[in-house]
């Protein structure tokens, strides 16, 4: 069983409306759909937006449908120079930039008394969405890199220039490490992909709205292949 996972009503239907046998379930606010996609079982959901809703949403496809893999689709702010509106960003990592105990001796982004703090995304899962890229929009750029999360929209120059400086990200949004965190804790191989809308400074709020639907167009279609060319 694959795991499917959106923030928004519009990442998902589109995926939605193409299962056959699909049967409905409704936990912690959340309608999980499961059914057939190109002959592989999945479920599909949206999570909501933010860590908790995201964490909440990862852990029932682990404790009711026993995943074997969770993709992660979305939209997120550039954080990369070279990553532009349009591109695709896929999880090498993911952390959490809002996670701070620096009182305590703890560097930014780092969760106290855990092994580890940044989750790396799975590598066959990388490959196989980036051979998905290739054949939908050969033109499409497509990076391997770290994702920053936080229950924060950027919108703000110096806010981005902090979030490169500190962890070196390559693009922001606010769910995909806390699925990669639940993924890891529950020994499931993970994907975040991220179609960029913005450049997530203090042009954000404006190109966020134009490119939405082209973003999450790219996403749709990317995960269609991937579900159609999986093994």
């Amino acid at each position: 069983m694959i795991g499917i996972i959106g923030a928004m009503d519009e990442e998902v239907n589109e995926l939605k409306s193409m299962l056959t046998n699909a049967e409905v379930t409704t936990k912690a606010g959340m309608d999980f759909h499961k059914g057939t996609l190109h002959g592989k079982d999945v479920v599909i959901v949206r999570s909501g937006i933010g860590k908790v809703n995201a964490g909440i949403c990862t852990q029932i496809l682990a404790d009711i449908y026993n995943v074997s893999a969770i993709i992660n689709t979305g939209i997120a702010g550039s954080l990369n120079a070279d990553i532009n509106i349009g591109d695709i960003v896929l999880s090498e990592d993911a952390l959490q930039h809002d996670m701070e105990a620096v009182a305590f001796g703890y560097d930014y982004g780092i969760i106290p008394r855990m092994e580890t703090s940044v989750f790396k995304g799975d590598r066959r899962l990388i490959s196989l969405a980036g051979q998905a890229i290739h054949t939908i929009n050969p033109d499409l750029g497509v990076f391997e890199g770290r994702i920053v999360t936080g229950d924060q929209f950027i919108s703000d120059k110096a806010k981005k220039e902090w979030l490169v400086k500190t962890f070196n990200g390559d693009c922001t949004e606010m769910e995909g490490a806390a699925i990669a965190q639940a993924a890891h804790l529950n020994n499931i191989p993970f994907i975040i992909i991220r179609a960029i809308s913005d450049k997530a400074d203090d042009s954000a709020s404006v190109d966020y709205p134009t490119f939405e639907a082209q973003a999450i167009k790219n996403s749709v279609s990317l995960l269609n292949e991937m579900i159609r060319t999986w093994e």
